[in-house]
């Protein structure tokens, strides 16, 4: 068992025995045996994650989605926060033009009279809830500037929903403004999606150097839970160069799991299911099942 590393701000990797007959995996280190989680006799307190990288389309939501769908498949609750205007998670889980929401986060956020469960609705996972999102959210970061504690207006929005989770995952916009340190104030880890991608990793020390800021004046208990490498494609070497550059770069908390570049994640998006639901045997699935497992063992570790 390993604990935080509460100097760096990093959730350590657990101690997992390893298969030497499996070799090496695509981050060229040997790959961990991480078994299947034990059921659970009760749920909650949930342990909350921000999904958190300012550049887009490097798999926030879909990470959000998946993850999500594979943490509720091995039996805990999990509660999915749509915390970007563009209502990506909401559409990516069929809910249709989310500004046709009647409430959303945005009213969570900004209306005293409005509790969690008057925002929430069923994913279409047993098991995952959804608190959706909508272009309503846009004027958030204006009305929440002079608000008391503004930092934390997130947090306390969701105070009275951690007991009825195992997980809260947000899905974070692209950027570094007030919503987004809303969320890390709000969190107990940060995972981080990166895409195998020159470009993607120009911007991460942007997005480090916040994440130091809100461990040091916000929220100290703040952990990188791990960083995820995305959209990898084994054929290329500038995605293997780039795989590798990210795990010099960050060594640990590169998780061992990567998520591979295939057209079925677009697929389930259209469909507005999860890659679990949509195609379960295929690469994508269990690609989300294998970091279910070892987020989970990364976490208990922690505790």
């Amino acid at each position: 068992m390993t604990s935080t590393d509460s100097a760096d701000g990093v959730l350590s990797s657990a101690t997992i025995e390893t298969d030497p007959s499996r070799g090496l995996g695509p981050t060229q280190r040997p790959v961990p045996v991480f078994p299947d989680p034990e059921p659970l006799d009760e749920h909650g307190p949930a342990r909350i994650v921000a999904v958190c990288n300012q550049k887009g389309g490097v798999g926030k939501t879909t990470t959000t989605i998946n993850l999500g769908a594979a943490l509720a498949e091995y039996g805990r609750r999990v509660l999915l926060v749509d915390f970007d205007p563009q209502g990506a998670l909401s559409v990516g889980l069929g809910k249709g033009d989310p500004r046709q929401l009647d409430v959303t986060i945005h009213n969570l956020l900004l209306e005293r009279d409005i509790e969690w469960e008057d925002v929430v609705i069923e994913s279409g996972v047993d098991g995952m809830d959804l608190l959706p999102s909508n272009i309503d959210l846009s004027g958030a970061e204006v009305q929440l500037v002079h608000e008391v504690g503004r930092e934390y207006i997130l947090q306390s929005a969701l105070k009275s929903a951690v007991d009825h989770y195992d997980y809260i995952l947000i899905d974070c916009q692209p950027s570094l403004g007030l919503l987004t340190v809303n969320a890390l104030a709000a969190s107990d880890g940060v995972l981080i999606p990166l895409e195998c991608e020159y470009f993607a990793m120009r911007g991460v020390a942007l997005l480090m150097e916040t994440i130091e800021k809100v461990q040091a004046r916000i929220n100290p208990g703040l952990v990188i839970d791990g960083v995820l490498g995305t959209m990898y494609d084994s054929r290329t070497l500038h995605t293997r160069e780039v795989l590798g550059r990210i795990v010099e770069a960050f060594g640990d908390k590169v998780f061992h799991t990567v998520i591979n570049r295939t057209v079925r994640f677009p697929d389930a998006t259209v469909a507005g299911e999860p890659i679990t639901y949509f195609d379960p045997t295929s690469m994508g699935a269990n690609a989300y099942r294998g970091l279910a497992r070892e987020v989970l063992s990364r976490w208990a570790a922690a505790e």
